[in-house]
């Protein structure tokens, strides 16, 4: 099984963050049969101040083509990437128009 990390900032606002955290724990079910359909198996996300990481734990069927390919498909996902883009901004080092930045493994122990 693979495994990639990304970060992404929040805006810098209580209310919002609380609102972000609270729809991800009410994840709309179109939304997670695009992440099972695409062969990611896991997700987990963590947070700091406004910096998130997220993990994913993908199967061998896995691609960021056909991921991207599944979402741009789903209208339930493109309504999802559109509510969350009003918590969301670019970290540091983000291309325009790029959310979540795929991080570099630099360490394993």
């Amino acid at each position: 099984m693979n495994r990639y990390c990304f970060t992404l900032d929040l805006k810098n606002d209580d209310k919002l963050i609380s609102e972000y955290e609270a729809h991800h724990q009410a994840l709309w079910p179109g939304v997670r049969q695009s992440f099972a359909d695409a062969g990611v198996r896991d997700i987990e996300i963590y947070r700091t101040g406004t910096r998130l990481f997220m993990i994913f734990e993908v199967n061998e069927n896995f691609s960021f083509e056909r991921k991207n390919e599944i979402d741009r498909n789903n209208p339930d996902v493109q309504k999802w990437e559109a509510l969350m883009s009003t918590y969301q901004q670019a970290a540091p080092g983000a291309l325009a128009g790029e959310k979540w930045i795929l991080m570099k493994k630099i360490f394993k122990l």
